[in-house]
């Protein structure tokens, strides 16, 4: 795997980022009620350019718009806005972001925005057990709303677009996992047949899905086709839909801390992120039925050792990456089993050094010592998984994360060639992540 690219855009929660077109700006807020866009600098650092200012709370998303170069934000205070870029009145041959109102007509935070493939509308995810669909209105130079409701029982946390610019996929916390139509007649061209339905009227529910074992749904996503549906449940588990008269629905149900994105890559493959603080890649080998992880993209390079060193210098110690190797999690876990706070009964906290280890340098002491820092990249969870760069072939080449530790790190996703009997792309991802270290 690639060395991910990291950026560091400040010591507090990054709450939501997207990308220019280009790619050389990168729209963040900083868990405030602004948005800060950043501009790459020459040596590829990141540096504060413009600030979005007009949310009077915490901004829960943004997206920015790949074609019309527009910004769309939602925040706590239940107002969006689209940023568009124009001349200033001040300075003529500078650009300033301009706000235009949005009228949701909610009365609580608006939690997720998206913005449709064609850029004519978007929807905004509330915690009015509604998602309001907003197209443009051109006499009063604002954009209006039009809500789903029904059947929605509680906040809407995820959304996401079916490829057509119809359909659009519903993660809440009444544990449902669902597909609406959002189609407008002024706006939308009579959409063709897919696998979710044909007669598409606002505010049809083409599917209704819930995790094995319930959850609030953290992430929903379309694969590229938008013949599958794949959602992230609070109970740790990733479920991948398959529509028709008779769903097939796969349920991959992890021990890891729940996830609170997904990306698709491609049509047989997903990158997932949360709680655990790294991301990981589910694959299946053709069959929808083989649907399995595959591995971390995180191979803890950066913190000098492998899991099966740590496990092997720690006898009695989960290693590997994640949440759940910390100091304090391993404290209360011998505690709870051993009526010890050190590993294997050991009197005094052992220092893994680069003999123990075969690392060039010192590690640290055990959690029995002061180190409690984990074998990630990002320390604390990830909020957001992006896609963020294409391949020749259609699928993504790279994401971007953002994290609640203040990180931006752009990761590359490297496809083994298939093999000689016609293997699909996963066995190459499964050779390519077979030594990384997965619980």
């Amino acid at each position: 795997m690639s060395t991910p690219e990291i950026y560091s855009l400040g010591q507090v929660p990054v709450t939501a980022h997207a990308f220019s077109p280009d790619r050389n700006q990168v729209a963040a807020c900083l868990n405030c009620n602004e948005a800060t866009i950043f501009s790459r600098g020459p040596a590829g650092e990141w540096k504060a350019q413009d600030t979005l200012a007009e949310h009077d709370k915490l901004i829960t998303s943004i997206d920015w718009a790949p074609t019309t170069n527009r910004i769309v934000t939602c925040s706590q205070d239940r107002n969006a806005y689209v940023w568009t870029q124009v001349p200033d009145p001040l300075q003529g041959n500078a650009l300033i972001w301009k706000p235009t109102l949005v009228l949701l007509r909610i009365n609580r935070a608006a939690t997720a925005v998206r913005w449709s493939p064609k850029e004519d509308k978007f929807a905004v995810a509330s915690g009015a057990r509604a998602i309001a669909i907003c197209s443009f209105d051109a006499d009063n130079d604002w954009w209006v709303s039009k809500q789903l409701k029904k059947p929605i029982r509680s906040t809407v946390l995820s959304i996401d677009w079916h490829p057509n610019n119809v359909l659009l996929a519903a993660g809440s916390a009444d544990f449902k996992a669902r597909v609406f139509s959002a189609y407008i007649k002024d706006v939308d061209k009579k959409p063709s047949p897919t696998v979710w339905g044909e007669k598409l009227p606002f505010n049809t529910v083409c599917g209704e899905y819930s995790s094995s074992t319930g959850g609030w749904v953290h992430a929903v996503g379309f694969s590229p086709s938008g013949d599958v549906l794949a959602f992230a449940s609070h109970d740790s588990s990733i479920t991948v839909v398959y529509p028709g008269p008779t769903p097939t629905i796969i349920s991959l149900k992890q021990s890891t801390l729940p996830y609170l994105s997904l990306a698709w890559v491609s049509e047989d493959t997903l990158i997932a992120a949360g709680h655990d603080c790294q991301p990981v890649v589910f694959s299946h080998a053709g069959d929808e039925n083989s649907w399995r992880l595959i591995g971390s993209m995180d191979d803890g390079a950066t913190a000098g050792a492998t899991s099966s060193q740590i496990r092997s210098a720690r006898p009695g110690v989960p290693g590997g990456p994640g949440r759940l190797n910390t100091e304090a999690f391993n404290r209360f876990k011998l505690a709870d089993s051993r009526g010890s706070t050190t590993p294997g009964g050991l009197a005094s906290p052992q220092v893994l050094t680069a003999q123990s280890t075969g690392s060039s340098s010192p590690i640290g002491s055990t959690f029995g010592g002061s180190i409690s820092e984990m074998m990630t990249v990002c320390q604390n969870p990830i909020t957001s998984v992006r896609p963020y760069e294409w391949a020749e072939d259609g699928s993504v080449g790279k994401v971007s994360t953002s994290s609640v530790d203040g990180k931006l790190v752009i990761w590359t996703v490297d496809f083994a060639a298939a093999a000689a009997n016609g293997a699909s792309a996963a066995g190459g991802l499964a050779s390519k992540f077979g030594g990384l270290r997965v619980r």
